[in-house]
């Protein structure tokens, strides 16, 4: 009897050990599968903002005053404060050298122009002067300072004279960090290299920046580890790379991807998750299962051995009461047979259409995010020469040609932003940069961006918005997630309206148990006097495709409710007392 037991106790736990490593597996594939999708979609990302920066240079470059010479001047100093404000989310300078490399005009976030500044014994200089071509710096100029250059000859189009050059230098580590974590090595991070293998940005130990991959440092932090080794030689020849390995510091996924720029392999981008933090979400469960298949097989051990010994000690009395409930058991036994037959068959049935479903949902997100992609990559392209044939050209009809082309061509991207922000929240890859942000003040700049902008079904009503700060509010919150919902819910709020008025408000709410700074929330309310919210659509609002607009797609408050609520914040809105107009409100927590 004790070998018996034995025997199915090692037996039980083989087998449970056995299911636990499977499922362990399955959750490995399932997020390799899921990170080549992401990586592939941050390296596109990273890609298309590139190629926008190497655009707008371009444009500046054939542009009449560049064309004529003109590098000194308030003209010039003027277009190049246009044209920074397209890419300067991306960049951090950009400058104007003469043929003596001698800097004519500059601009930077800091304020510093660098006039007069000599660089010509920088290299990435004298080989846009020798090669007469746009330029990508190699490596890093001096140790601590982490930025790259991209630059682009100016040559006359008549004469092929060399004029000068116009540059950008972009922070590497602020620039790969708008893509993802560069910071913790204790979750999902990235890791930057130029075609050299100098490490741009990485999220594994800061000190590693600027140092090359193969170079000692590098080499003696992953312990010479050859997997990693491989994968990283691989995705430097500008081929895509996967790959589970350990040098030390727990075991890692990592999914590597070229970053391209104008067709070729400019810069590579590695994305590293710690299998940890995948298997600790199903650590818990499976013990606490493991404990319960133990507890349920040892109370059955133990009652059978105690039944055992009472049917040993009674024997003569219960026999016939053994042999009547045996017969009872083995009829129990054959219709439970009947019903686990039936309940496989279902299972089977359920598991078979489970994994369909699967798979036509991977397929739809996998086209979609595709699809998002593939239009947005034309598209910045498309925006960048418009909007240099918009400065070359002076007929009007011309021009207001151009106008249109340049309003679709963003209302199309604003279209592919959305579809990929649909993506990220059901995907639940949706990721916040957060820091204190003054709400106040981030509802003034959308409302100054709405008066200013170029957004004809905005601005073509007679509209006014009303705002006026209340008191001081800060929030905990990703400022440019912040602001996509406030212009959306104005902008809502101003198609919806004609010659009316839309009012702002924003305030703090207290708990009414407990008045801490804990319990505050900000609550920001848009009202406005227009058609209010249409009574087939009110109960639907917030979900994907809700309108009744012939211009909007019906994403944008279904995104803002993800974001919102993402932040731990709520969204509703009402059609207003008065039977005039709606009113649109979100919370978030307050500092």
């Amino acid at each position: 009897m004790l070998i018996i037991l034995v025997f199915s106790f090692g037996a039980f736990y083989f087998f449970q050990t056995i299911t636990e490593n499977n499922i362990k597996d399955s959750l490995l594939k399932q997020q390799i599968d899921k990170q080549l999708v992401e990586s592939k979609s941050v390296s596109q990302h990273i890609g298309a903002d590139l190629t926008l920066v190497m655009t707008v240079l371009d444009g500046l470059t054939n542009s009449v005053n560049f064309q004529d010479g003109h590098l000194y001047g308030a003209e010039t100093k003027g277009l190049m404060k246009e044209k920074y404000g397209i890419i300067q989310d991306i960049v951090d300078k950009v400058f104007v050298l003469d043929q003596n490399d001698i800097v004519t005009q500059g601009l930077s976030q800091s304020g510093t122009d660098y006039v007069g500044a000599d660089f010509s014994h920088r290299e990435w200089v004298t080989n846009v002067r020798n090669d007469l071509k746009p330029t990508f710096s190699k490596g890093f100029e001096r140790q601590g300072l982490y930025t790259v250059y991209i630059a682009m000859p100016i040559i006359n189009r008549q004469n092929s004279q060399y004029i000068g050059l116009i540059a950008a230098s972009i922070p590497t580590e602020k620039f790969f960090a708008r893509y993802g974590n560069v910071h913790d090595i204790n979750s999902q991070f990235l890791v930057a290299y130029d075609k050299s293998g100098t490490i741009l940005a990485v999220g594994a130990d800061r000190s590693l920046v600027g140092k090359n991959f193969f170079g000692d440092v590098v080499q003696n932090f992953i312990h010479h580890n050859k997997i990693l080794n491989n994968l990283t030689e691989t995705l430097l020849r500008g081929t895509s790379s996967y790959g589970v390995y350990d040098y030390g510091k727990t075991e890692r996924i990592n999914t590597g991807q070229p970053i391209v720029v104008g067709g070729q392999p400019t810069y590579f981008l590695e994305m590293v998750t710690p299998t940890k933090a995948i298997f600790s979400k199903i650590q818990e469960t499976l013990f606490v299962e493991r404990l319960k298949s133990g507890s349920l097989l040892a109370g059955v051990f133990a009652s059978i051995i105690l039944l055992v010994v009472f049917l040993l000690r009674w024997n003569s009395t219960m026999e016939k009461e053994v042999i009547k409930r045996t017969a009872e058991l083995n009829e129990s036994n054959s219709s439970l047979d009947v019903m686990a037959r039936k309940l496989t068959n279902a299972n089977v049935s359920l598991y078979e259409a489970n994994e369909q479903l699967k798979k036509h949902q991977k397929l739809q997100e996998e086209f979609i995010d595709m699809a998002a992609h593939e239009l947005r990559t034309p598209i910045q392209p498309i925006l960048g020469l418009a909007d240099v044939l918009h400065d070359r050209v002076s007929d009007k009809y011309e021009r207001g040609l151009l106008e249109v082309i340049v309003r679709n061509a963003r209302r199309l991207q604003r279209f592919s932003s959305e579809i990929l922000d649909v993506t990220k929240i059901e995907g639940s890859l949706l990721k916040l940069s957060k820091k204190q942000i003054d709400l106040n003040n981030k509802i003034e700049n959308v409302i100054s961006d709405i008066e200013n902008g170029s957004d004809t079904e905005i601005n073509g009503s007679k509209n006014k918005i009303v705002f006026q700060r209340k008191e001081s509010i800060t929030v905990f919150a990703d400022k440019d997630r912040i602001y996509q919902v406030i212009s959306n819910l104005i902008s809502n709020a101003l198609k919806h309206t004609d010659n009316g008025t839309v009012t702002i408000n924003a305030y703090l709410s207290h708990s009414a148990n407990n008045h801490n700074n804990h319990n505050k929330e900000a609550i920001v309310t848009i009202s406005d006097t227009g058609r209010g919210i249409d009574s087939q659509v009110i109960s639907k609002l917030f979900s994907k495709f809700a309108t009744t607009s012939f211009t909007g797609t019906g994403l944008g408050l279904y995104i803002s409710k993800g974001i919102i609520e993402a932040h731990g914040g709520r969204i509703w809105a009402e059609n207003n007392s008065n039977g005039i107009g709606a009113t649109f409100s979100f919370s978030l927590p307050a500092i």
